[in-house]
């Protein structure tokens, strides 16, 4: 049977288009975009700033992100434990008192485990005594300062490790230890009622988490850095709020605080799991954008790079991430690690973990593109007599929706400029063709696709 050009032609230039070059071959890459630092539940450090530069009060700052909150008071002197880490051994300095020997604040003192249960005193080589654990130490004028630490109202409380060293814990009043954990948490340069509204939130913590357990003295509960991080402005906003905490019907509840919101707050089952707090509800952050922060600069890397980052996570080849959940704010809340042999869900949590990431508010794009060519002999007319050559950009975008259209850049002049669009099909697949030779990438919005040279 004998074919007609025209047929021949169309044969051929389907048969091109099916196959992409011999050597042809895939690149990738993964972008991250989001917004917000921190687990995204109660408290907007940044967003509280924000509020007070339009004129909040303290009052007013917490009562919005605590939903139906007001306040009460506590004790301010009642004592916290806050555990300062384990050494190998302690120096002191400026202690009057070890247990109740009487010591020499100018002299510096060394304090050593002595068997599971003891620990001895040095000054230099030489041992002053060993007391039973834990001993407390006490500083001239209310401070101690252990070395390599920093110094500390209260008392400092020795103990020997479970199997070595020893471990440290400051018992100290409830608003002496907030004096070192406001500034630690929010710059003293800020407005004062946003140091109250601190204030207020770290007391509270500190009440309804510390009960009958030990506090550490970072991010595990709340930053502490003791005297040296003390300054006028903060101390002011400890003292003019003494003894304030946030209530929950006539009960003080725990409030959760973070850096940056990102525009809005998460309730607080999206982000830790477990029952629902009614005070602890997504809101609005409109002040937020203060933060720099607010909203991330997009982070690009190799399929590959990404993939050592999620290795065990997915099986083949990392292909990308398909969020399946997201909270109200929208935090991540379960989400597919795509392989190419296999797929995983994970938490939003483990992958900000896992890719080192500022927050769960995040959006992955892995574009991965291949170039393509064919000849067409009769260059969409009938007859041999007119060719030419069309060039394809072929691939596929997983973190776009099914339909989404896609941007084709071209590389003139030295910039990118727009060469047209392709859409998103099924899983993400698209083809884009042009008879312009160039160097050209996809795009969708802030991810940008490797730079592929057709020739």
């Amino acid at each position: 049977m004998t074919r007609t050009l025209p047929a021949l032609a169309a044969t051929l230039i389907i048969g091109l288009l099916a196959a992409p070059a011999a050597d042809a071959r895939s690149k990738s890459t993964f972008t991250i975009t989001g917004a917000g630092f921190g687990h995204g539940v109660g408290m907007s450090q940044y967003g509280a700033l924000g509020l007070a530069e339009h004129g909040w009060n303290a009052t007013a700052i917490l009562a919005h992100y605590y939903t139906g909150t007001t306040l009460g008071t506590t004790d301010p002197t009642q004592r916290v434990r806050v555990a300062l880490g384990t050494m190998s051994r302690a120096r002191i300095s400026g202690a009057r008192q070890a247990g109740t020997r009487r010591l020499d604040p100018g002299v510096t003192y060394t304090v050593r485990r002595h068997g599971v249960s003891q620990v001895d005193l040095y000054t230099g080589r030489k041992r002053v005594a060993t007391f039973t654990a834990p001993l407390q130490v006490a500083g001239s004028g209310g401070v101690t300062t252990l070395g390599g630490h920093g110094s500390y109202r209260g008392v400092l409380e020795f103990t020997p490790g479970t199997f070595s060293g020893l471990s440290a814990v400051n018992s100290v009043q409830l608003d002496d230890y907030l004096q070192g954990v406001v500034p630690a948490e929010s710059p003293a340069s800020w407005p004062l009622e946003a140091l109250k509204a601190q204030a207020i939130a770290a007391r509270t913590y500190a009440i309804t988490t510390g009960q009958g357990t030990t506090l550490y003295a970072d991010t595990r509960s709340q930053m502490y850095l003791g005297v040296s991080a003390e300054t006028p402005a903060s101390n002011e906003a400890v003292a003019e709020t003494r003894g304030q905490v946030v209530t929950y019907q006539g009960t003080p509840v725990v409030t959760y605080f973070f850096s940056t919101s990102g525009g809005r707050t998460e309730d607080v089952e999206n982000a830790f799991g477990g029952s629902p707090e009614p005070w602890l509800v997504s809101v609005e952050d409109p002040y937020d954008n203060v933060s720099p922060r607010h909203r991330w600069h997009p982070t690009t890397m190799s399929l590959a790079r990404a993939g050592r980052k999620l290795r065990g996570l997915y099986s083949g080849s990392f292909r990308g991430i398909r969020v399946t959940k997201r909270g109200v704010s929208p935090r991540i809340m379960t989400a597919q690690v795509v392989g190419s042999r296999g797929s995983s869900s994970v938490s939003g949590a483990t992958l900000r973990s896992r890719l080192g990431l500022f927050d769960t508010w995040a959006y992955f794009k892995s574009i991965t593109t291949r170039p393509a060519k064919h000849v067409d002999p009769t260059g969409g007319a009938v007859g041999p007599s007119l060719s030419s050559v069309r060039y394809a950009l072929r691939g596929s975008v997983i973190g776009v929706r099914r339909g989404a259209t896609l941007s084709v850049q071209a590389r003139r002049g030295g910039r990118w400029v727009s060469a047209g669009t392709a859409r998103a099909g099924r899983r993400g697949a698209y083809s884009w063709t042009t008879s312009r030779p160039g160097t050209y990438r996809i795009a969708t919005g802030r991810a940008r696709g490797p730079a592929i040279s057709l020739r």
